[in-house]
């Protein structure tokens, strides 16, 4: 009973965490698309060529809320592609207050927190470009139009009605998506809590401790559990010497919280969700594994 009582308390709090940043989000979305839709259209273009700068500096900040913001703000299209990737790389949630709590030196804690950073920015830049000059070759516009119209047909909550154009109504739509976002994280929450505790913390480290090619894979496919649990599990054993600073680069760098977990509700184009999974997976190992193999140390 203790067990069953640990896992929901666990899942409810991993979840309330996030409903200020859900909520916040959602109102400033409302507002954009009643009151500032063709100007933010034009925002998007012009902030373009920054956007994974600023994405990769809002996702050091360790929370898990930042990510799951981010996958709303890319379903409406309010951001690319590139700042998305770039604060799922650097999220960092549960890292920090993990390394405080172990008097852990603030110099090197700094300094991993601007790799990841620099890690994100850089891939969300040679995303961006990539993408802007694939839509080039192909005489298509590379931004898609900001769409965050669709959230609201998605959720059914009617906020694009002229009534529901005023503070309070949209006060009482970002509420609806709020609602509906924290209801599916926090079953999927409870699942994946249960998950891990069937399987044990213990099982998991253990995958991590084979050959260091084999590690960053395990490392990286547990950093995409859309849970805060797996950086907790990571930077641990990183703590423990039990793995090295790219090994944990790898799953801190793919662990985008419960980021992927929102996309896949929020955003209509599955294939595309797949694909950022994917890719954030690649961008996370391949960099772990390039630090490692550069005898890169902090």
């Amino acid at each position: 009973m203790d067990v069953i009582i640990d896992i929901v308390l666990d899942a409810v709090i991993d979840s309330v965490k996030i409903l200020p940043f859900l909520y916040l989000t959602y109102l400033a979305m409302e507002y954009l698309e009643h009151r500032t839709a063709e100007f933010t259209e034009n925002v998007v273009q012009k902030t373009e060529h920054f956007g994974p700068l600023l994405g990769g500096v809002i996702g050091i900040f360790p929370q898990c809320g930042f990510s799951a913001a981010a996958s709303n703000l890319y379903a409406g299209r309010v951001i690319t592609l590139g700042t998305l990737i770039a604060i799922y790389l650097s999220t960092s949630d549960e890292m920090i207050p993990l390394l405080i709590s172990e008097h852990f030196p603030v110099g090197t804690m700094v300094k991993i927190l601007a790799l990841k950073a620099v890690i994100g920015i850089i891939a969300g830049f040679i995303i961006d470009f990539a993408v802007h000059a694939y839509h080039k070759a192909r005489g298509k516009r590379a931004e898609d139009p900001v769409r965050i119209n669709e959230l609201c047909e998605k959720e059914h909550c009617h906020c694009d009605d002229e009534e529901d154009a005023t503070l309070k109504g949209m006060a009482k739509s970002a509420f609806v998506h709020t609602l509906h976002i924290f209801l599916f994280v926090l079953v999927l929450t409870l699942l994946l809590n249960i998950i891990i505790t069937l399987i044990g913390e213990d099982h998991l480290s253990m995958l991590l401790k084979t050959n260091p090619v084999v590690s960053h894979i395990l490392a990286g496919l547990i950093g995409l559990i859309p849970n805060c649990a797996p950086s907790v599990i990571i930077t641990t054993l990183y703590l423990d010497q039990m793995i090295t600073l790219g090994t944990m680069m790898s799953g801190l760098l793919v662990g985008a919280g419960i980021g992927l977990m929102v996309l896949f509700r929020v955003n209509s184009e599955k294939k595309v969700n797949f694909n950022v999974a994917i890719l954030l997976f690649l961008i996370g190992t391949l960099s772990g594994l390039l630090i490692d193999v550069l005898g890169i140390t902090l």
